[in-house]
C-alpha cells in the first residue's frame, strides 16, 4: 500500500530526507516546493514527444515508450543522485497531479525497501497552499502578518540594515534577496529573476520559517520588485504596517550606490537601458543628459541627479499614502559600523515590552 500525504506544512517538509519532483526540468524551473531535488522521469524531450505520440498516433505506442525512457531515467537516478541512501531513506515525491509519473518512482522505491510517500495532488497541492496563503484575504486574524516597514530614501543603507536584523534577535523578510533584484531601476542582479509562481513559493517558504505572532520587519517596496509583483495579501499588510525610518545624508547615499550598482556602471549599455526606462515625465532633454553622462563615466553625478530629481521626489510624492514614522534612525554614514549602529536601533524600536522598545502595534493604534 503506498503511503500518500497532502499535509505540506514545515514541520511535515521537515520530516522527510528530500522531497522529490519527477516532473521535467522545464516544470521544475517554472515553481516547485522550496528545497525539492529535481529526479525527473521523464526531461522535457521526453515528455513532449510522448504526449504528441499520446494525442495524434497511438495511446498504446506512447504508453510503451513512456516506459521505457520512465525505467531507464528511474534507473539513472538510483546509480546517481540517490546511490548514497541508507535503508533509513525517508523521500516524498510528487509530479504534476500526484499522477502516473510519481507512482512509478514511488514504485520502485518501494521496491528498494525505501519508506517512500506520495504527494497526493502532487504539485498542485503545494500551489494550492500558496494561493491560499497569499491571495486568501479572508485569511483567520491569528495568522495575519505583523509587519514593519523599514523606509527612507534610495541608498539610505536599509538592506544592510534589514540583514544585519537576524543579529539583533529581529525576524526579517527580505524580499529583494527572493525577488533576484535590488528593487531599483538599477536593481538587477547577476541572476535572472524566478518567475512568478517561483517568487510566490519562496515567499510563503520564508513565512512559513517565521512566527506571525512576532513582528517582522521588511524593507518598504513598490508593488513590484522588477518584473514580479507583491502578491495581495503580503502587499496590503505592507500598506497597513507601521514604518521605522532611515535618514542619511545625500553624500553618503550617493557612495552606497555607486558601490552596490558598480556592474551596472561598467556596463554602459545596460544603464543607458535603465535611464531610457524612466518616466515620461522626465524630459528628453534630461535623459539625454543623464545618458551622456553616463558615456562619458560621470557617474558620482548622475547618481546625485537621479537622486535629486527621479528618486527622492518620488519618495516625497509617496509621503501621504504612508503611516507616520514610530521611529527614525539617523545615521551619519552607511559604513559596517553605521549599519550594525542602525540594526540595533531598529531593533530597539521593534522589541516589544518594558525598555527603549515598544510594540509597534500597539503604538499605531
Amino acid at each position: 500500500m503506498i503511503r500518500t500525504t497532502s499535509d505540506l506544512s514545515l514541520a511535515a517538509r521537515q520530516g522527510y530526507d528530500a522531497i522529490i519532483d519527477v516532473r521535467s526540468p522545464g516544470e521544475f524551473a517554472q515553481d516547485h516546493i522550496p528545497g525539492a531535488l529535481n529526479l525527473p522521469v521523464l526531461d522535457d524531450a521526453q515528455r513532449a514527444e510522448v504526449g504528441t505520440m499520446f494525442v495524434q498516433r497511438s495511446k498504446f505506442l506512447a504508453r510503451r515508450i513512456g516506459a521505457a525512457y520512465v525505467a531507464h531515467n528511474i534507473a539513472g537516478h538510483l546509480q546517481a543522485a540517490l546511490a548514497d541512501r541508507d535503508g533509513n531513506f525517508r523521500p516524498l515525491v510528487y509530479c504534476w497531479r500526484g499522477g502516473q509519473r510519481s507512482a512509478a518512482m514511488v514504485t520502485v522505491m518501494e521496491q528498494v525497501g525505501w519508506p517512500v510517500t506520495q504527494l497526493e495532488g502532487g504539485y498542485q497541492t503545494w500551489r494550492r497552499k500558496v494561493v491560499a496563503d497569499l491571495y486568501d484575504r479572508d485569511a483567520p486574524a491569528d495568522t495575519a502578518l505583523k509587519l514593519v516597514l523599514l523606509d527612507g530614501y534610495t541608498g539610505s543603507g536599509k538592506t544592510g540594515i534589514l540583514r544585519r536584523l537576524p543579529q539583533e534577535g529581529v525576524q526579517t523578510l527580505d524580499l529583494e534577496a527572493l525577488a533576484d533584484h535590488r528593487g531599483s531601476l538599477f536593481g538587477a542582479t547577476r541572476v535572472a529573476q524566478p518567475g512568478q509562481k517561483l517568487f510566490e513559493s519562496r515567499i510563503v517558504e520564508a513565512l512559513d520559517r517565521l512566527d506571525r505572532t512576532r513582528p517582522i520587519v521588511v524593507e518598504a517596496e513598490s508593488s513590484r520588485i522588477g518584473n514580479l509583483t507583491l502578491p495581495p495579501v503580503l502587499w496590503a499588510a505592507m500598506k497597513a504596517a507601521p514604518r521605522i525610518e532611515v535618514t542619511v545624508p545625500v553624500e553618503a547615499r550617493v557612495a552606497l550606490v555607486l558601490n552596490d550598482y558598480r556592474a551596472i556602471g561598467a556596463d554602459v549599455e545596460a544603464l543607458e537601458a535603465a535611464l531610457r526606462r524612466l518616466p515620461r515625465h522626465h524630459s528628453r532633454e534630461t535623459i539625454a543628459g543623464w545618458v551622456t553622462a553616463a558615456r562619458e563615466g560621470r557617474l558620482a553625478e548622475l547618481v546625485t541627479d537621479l537622486m535629486l530629481q527621479h528618486y527622492d521626489p518620488a519618495y516625497r510624492r509617496g509621503a501621504n499614502a504612508r503611516h507616520p514614522a514610530l521611529a527614525t534612525v539617523s545615521l551619519n554614514g552607511t559604513s559596517e559600523r553605521d549599519l550594525h549602529a542602525g540594526a540595533t536601533q531598529v531593533a530597539q524600536a521593534v522589541a516589544p515590552g518594558p525598555g527603549p522598545g515598544q510594540d509597534p502595534f500597539q503604538a499605531q493604534a
